[in-house]
C-alpha cells in the first residue's frame, strides 16, 4: 500500500470545518487537488474510479455550505464517496481503502461520524434521507439539512419512486440531488434516462428559467424573488416541456440542470436551496471520470479498472506464461450462447451489470434475446417469470447479494407458480474487496428453503456448463439456481462438450477412511488441496461434491452416513441455514450421530479484505479443511 502525498491546501483539510475556513475563491484549487489525489491514489491502491471523479466539485460544495455532521449528507451506493471520506478525516488513511483491516470502499456508519448511512447497494438514499428528516422534524431539529445524493442510474431502481412519492406529501426537510451522468457501471437504459435528457436538452426552457432568475435578481424584495421564481418556474416547466413535471408531480419542487463541475455555482445553488424548506430536488449534470480523459471516453472500463499508469493510462494486467482459467462470469457468458445457438428459447436478463456477469457477449451477437433492465433487481425476476409463462428457457443473471432484493419475486412470482427460470447468480460467497454489502453469503440458505427450487453450485467451469446445460431442457420445469463465485475457475481448458446432470446426485472425488468431507461448489476445490497436505501426514479423508443442496443426494447420504462416524460440511456461504446445515438436518431425520463440523461464513459480518484472507479468517481455506480434518481424527482416536 503506498501512500499518497495531498496538494498544499488539501493537505491542511483534516475536516470539514478546515475546508470552511477557506475562501470560496479556493475551491476550485481544493477541486484540482482532490482529483489528482483520488487519481494518485486509486492508480497504485486500486479501488473505486470514474464514479467519484465525476462528483468532485459536488464532494467539495456540500462540505462547504453544509454544517456537517449534523447535517446528513447520504451517498448512494458509495461509489461516488471517495472525495467525503478524503475531506472528513480518512486523508492520512486512504490508502487502506478496501484493504484487509483498513477502511471500507463504502460509506459506514461504524467508521465515521460523517456517514451518515452504511451504503452498498444502489438506491437507498432517498428513504434513508427522508427517514432522517422525519426524525428531526419530530425532535424538533428544525434547523437539520439531509441530503441524498443518487445517480441516474441508481433511480431507475423502484425504491426512489417509493421515496419520492412520500416526500412529496412528508412536507420534511429533504433535498435529493439527482448526479445525472447517464451511467451506472454500464450505460443506463430505459425510459427514465429520455426523460432525463428531455429536461437536460430543453434549451427554450432553460433559456427563459435564466432569463426570469436574471430579472427577478434587479427586485428589491427577496422574499417576493422566491414566491414568484416558484411560480415562474413551475409554469414555464408545464409550457415548455410535456415532460419535466415529473418530481413536481411528486411534490419534490425541482431545481436545475446545473453544471455539476462549477463548484462556486453549486456553493451559491445549495446556499439559495438552504432557505428553501421541504422536499425539493436539484438536478446536476456531470461526467463521470471527469478530469481524466481515459476515464471519460471509456466509464465503464474505468469504473474500477484495477492499478494503472496515470501517465499512460495502461491498466496492469496479470501476464502468465501457461494458460489461466477463466473467470466464472465469462463461462457463463460465452456458455449461455452456445446454449441460445442450439435453443431459440433461450433468453438472458440481467439488472444493470451486462459487463459484470458477461451476458454483454450476449447484447452483442443476440441483441433481441438478452436484455439489460436497469437497476431494478425485482423487475428482472418477475420480468424473466413473465417470460416463462409462455414457454422461454430464461437465464436472470443478478449477482448473490443483488438477488436479496429480489426475494419476494422469487418466491411470490416465481417458486408458487412453478415457473421454470434459471437464477444465475454470479459472486457467490466472499468477494473480496467491496467487502460486507456484496457477499454472497445467503443465497444457499435462503434458496433451499423456498420450495419448488432446484438449488445447486459448481466446483468447475465444465459443471457450471454442465448446470446451464440441464436447467434449460424441456424436462427441467422447476425454478433453478446456480450459484458460481467472483474471479478465476480452475480449468484453462474449459469448453468441454455439456452433459446432462441428473438432479440431485452428487460424486466421490477421492474414497476414503473414518472422515468424510463434504462440499458445495467451488471451495470443493480447497478440499482437494487439503486431501493433498493430509496425505502426508496418514491421514486420508473421503471427499465427496454435493453438487446440489436441493435436492440433497439422499442415496450417497446413507451410504457417506453407513460408513463414516465424522463429517466435515464446507460451503462458501453462511453455515446458519446452508448447505451444512442440510447435511445435519438429513442425519437427524434418519437418525445418524456422526460427529460434524460446519465450516462456512460464520454468523457475523465479514468484511473486506482478499477472497484468500477472508477464506483463511473463516476457517474454510485448504489449511482450516484440513486442521477440521485433524481434530476430528483426534476425538476419534480419543472416544
Amino acid at each position: 500500500m503506498e501512500k499518497i502525498s495531498a496538494g498544499p491546501l488539501l493537505s491542511q483539510i483534516n475536516n470539514p470545518d478546515d475546508l470552511k475556513k477557506l475562501n470560496k475563491s479556493d475551491l476550485q484549487q481544493v477541486c484540482n487537488e482532490l482529483r489528482q489525489f483520488i487519481i494518485d491514489s486509486v492508480s497504485v491502491n486500486g479501488g473505486h474510479f470514474g464514479a467519484s471523479l465525476g462528483v468532485v466539485e459536488l464532494s467539495v460544495a456540500l462540505h462547504y455550505v453544509f454544517n456537517t455532521p449534523d447535517d446528513k449528507l447520504v451517498w448512494d451506493v458509495g461509489h461516488q464517496a471517495y472525495g467525503h471520506k478524503i475531506l472528513t478525516g480518512r486523508r492520512d488513511v486512504f490508502h487502506t481503502n478496501r484493504r484487509y483491516g483498513g477502511i471500507s470502499g463504502f460509506p459506514n456508519i461504524h467508521e465515521s461520524e460523517y456517514d451518515a448511512f452504511g451504503v452498498g447497494h444502489s438506491s437507498t438514499s432517498i428513504s434513508a434521507a427522508l427517514g432522517m428528516a422525519i426524525a428531526s422534524k419530530y425532535k424538533g431539529e428544525t434547523h437539520r439539512h439531509h441530503v441524498a445524493i443518487i445517480g441516474d442510474g441508481a433511480m431507475t431502481a423502484g425504491l426512489p419512486f417509493e421515496a419520492m412519492n412520500h416526500a412529496g406529501v412528508s412536507n420534511a426537510n429533504v433535498l435529493v440531488i439527482l448526479n445525472d451522468n447517464n451511467m451506472s457501471i454500464d450505460p443506463n437504459v430505459g425510459a427514465l434516462k429520455e426523460y432525463l435528457t428531455d429536461i437536460t436538452t430543453s434549451h427554450t426552457y432553460n433559456k427563459l428559467r435564466d432569463d426570469v432568475w436574471k430579472l427577478l435578481g434587479k427586485l428589491p424584495y427577496p422574499e417576493f424573488q422566491r414566491e414568484m421564481a416558484g411560480k415562474l418556474g413551475s409554469s414555464l416547466k408545464g409550457m415548455v416541456s410535456k415532460q419535466s413535471n415529473l418530481f413536481e408531480a411528486l411534490g419534490l419542487r425541482y431545481f436545475g440542470p446545473i453544471d455539476g463541475h462549477n463548484v462556486t455555482k453549486l456553493v451559491e445553488t445549495l446556499k439559495d436551496l438552504n432557505d428553501i424548506p421541504g422536499p425539493k430536488l436539484l438536478h446536476i449534470k456531470t461526467v463521470k471520470g471527469k478530469g481524466y480523459e481515459l476515464a471519460e471516453k471509456d466509464q465503464t472500463l474505468w469504473h474500477a479498472p484495477g492499478l494503472f499508469d496515470k501517465v499512460t493510462g495502461k491498466i496492469a494486467k496479470k501476464i502468465s506464461s501457461v494458460p489461466e482459467p477463466p473467470k466464472y462470469q465469462d463461462v457463463f457468458g460465452r456458455t449461455i450462447i452456445e446454449l441460445a445457438e442450439a435453443n431459440p428459447l433461450v433468453m438472458g436478463i440481467t439488472p444493470a451489470m451486462p459487463s459484470g456477469c458477461s451476458l454483454k457477449f450476449m447484447m452483442e451477437e443476440m441483441p433481441d434475446r438478452a436484455i439489460d433492465v436497469g437497476i431494478a433487481e425485482q423487475h428482472a425476476v418477475t420480468l424473466s417469470a413473465g417470460l416463462a409463462t409462455q414457454g422461454m428457457k430464461v437465464f436472470c443473471n443478478i449477482y448473490s447479494s443483488f438477488m436479496q432484493r429480489a426475494y419476494d419475486m422469487v418466491i411470490h412470482d416465481v417458486a408458487i407458480q412453478d415457473l421454470p427460470v434459471i437464477f444465475c447468480l454470479d459472486r457467490g460467497g466472499v468477494v473480496g474487496d467491496d467487502g460486507a454489502t456484496h457477499h454472497g453469503a445467503y443465497d444457499l440458505a435462503y434458496m433451499r428453503c423456498i420450495p419448488n427450487m432446484i438449488v445447486c453450485a459448481p466446483m468447475n467451469e465444465a459443471e457450471l456448463r454442465h448446470m446451464m446445460y440441464t436447467a434449460q431442457l424441456p424436462e427441467t420445469i422447476h425454478p433453478f439456481s446456480i450459484r458460481y463465485p467472483r474471479g478465476q475457475g480452475v480449468m484453462p481448458e474449459w469448453r468441454v462438450p455439456m452433459e446432462r446432470l441428473e438432479i440431485g446426485k452428487g460424486r466421490m472425488i477421492q474414497d476414503g477412511e473414518d472422515i468424510a468431507i463434504l462440499t458445495i461448489g467451488h471451495v470443493g476445490n480447497f478440499a482437494v488441496s487439503a486431501c493433498r497436505m493430509l496425505s502426508t501426514e496418514d491421514l486420508r479423508p473421503a471427499h465427496y461434491d454435493m453438487r446440489f443442496v436441493k435436492p440433497l443426494d439422499e442415496a450417497l447420504l446413507h451410504e457417506i452416513a453407513r460408513k463414516f462416524k465424522c463429517i466435515v460440511t464446507v460451503e462458501d456461504g453462511t453455515v446458519k441455514g446452508g448447505f451444512g446445515s442440510a447435511v445435519a438436518e438429513f442425519m437427524a431425520e434418519n437418525n445418524y450421530h456422526p460427529q460434524m463440523r460446519m465450516l462456512g461464513i460464520p454468523d457475523k459480518v465479514v468484511e473486506h479484505g482478499k477472497p484468500e484472507e477472508l477464506h483463511r479468517d473463516c476457517g474454510y481455506d485448504a489449511t482450516g479443511i484440513a486442521q477440521a480434518v485433524r481434530t476430528l481424527a483426534t476425538l476419534q482416536l480419543i472416544s
